[in-house]
């Protein structure tokens, strides 16, 4: 199955368009071995990359939001991840074919994240990407952060594009409610992170996709 031409493509930056699931895991790693806690393997917390601090925290040092432990847990693992945000961050594997092929054929594209900027725009400037963006929208933008379709919203006014007639890609349920809510087409990346309750296959999405590639299918753009 195809889908129309979109004006403009927009993707979630975690688990969608780049891996950076082991630089996310770096900071737990260290404050797990500080305190006397045995290692754990990436893939037990790469599930949890999505849900940033405070999913990675909760997983990997057992501390939930409302502990009086988290907030200064919370800091020490920003810290540490500002130090080290692109180690081994990396664009999924045909990503970056699929960003040229965008361009080819003038589909604007955008990032739309709930990392905040001060994260956001320093990897997609390290990536290549934030010259050729449309636009880079953080979780800190615009007051609002997904689900709420605001940051979607305002992505497409920076995009100069109407909202309805763009895309929006995520590996998070709460990304397709965003996309939803903002009245565009929202497209589940079953390739990434997908932490949360249930799987992409039951979040409601209008396509899904197993690898980047299949979005290029999806549009007849190969």
């Amino acid at each position: 199955m195809t889908v129309e031409r979109p004006l403009a493509v927009f993707f979630d930056l975690d688990g969608t368009l780049a891996d950076t699931a082991e630089d996310l895991a770096a900071p737990i790693h260290a404050m797990r071995a500080e305190r006397g806690l045995p290692p754990l393997a990436d893939a037990v917390l790469r599930p949890y990359a999505s849900m940033g601090a405070r999913g990675l925290i909760m997983k990997g040092l057992g501390v939930a939001r409302e502990d009086a432990d988290f907030e200064p847990l919370r800091q020490d693992f920003l810290r540490r991840y500002e130090e080290a945000m692109l180690v081994r961050t990396r664009l999924f594997d045909g990503m970056a074919e699929v960003l040229d092929a965008l361009d080819a054929v003038d589909i604007r594209w955008g990032v739309v994240s709930n990392k905040f900027e001060r994260y956001l725009r320093p990897i997609l400037q390290g990536l290549g990407l934030l010259a050729r963006s449309a636009c880079a929208v953080g979780g800190d933008t615009t007051g609002y952060s997904k689900p709420h379709p605001e940051p979607l919203l305002h992505g497409a006014r920076l995009a100069a594009v109407d909202a309805h007639r763009c895309i929006y890609v995520g590996d998070d349920q709460r990304d397709i409610e965003a996309g939803h809510a903002a009245r565009m087409r929202a497209i589940a990346a079953a390739y990434g992170f997908c932490g949360g309750e249930s799987p992409p296959e039951h979040w409601g999405a209008d396509h899904l996709i197993a690898a980047p590639l299949d979005l290029l299918d999806l549009l007849e753009l190969r």
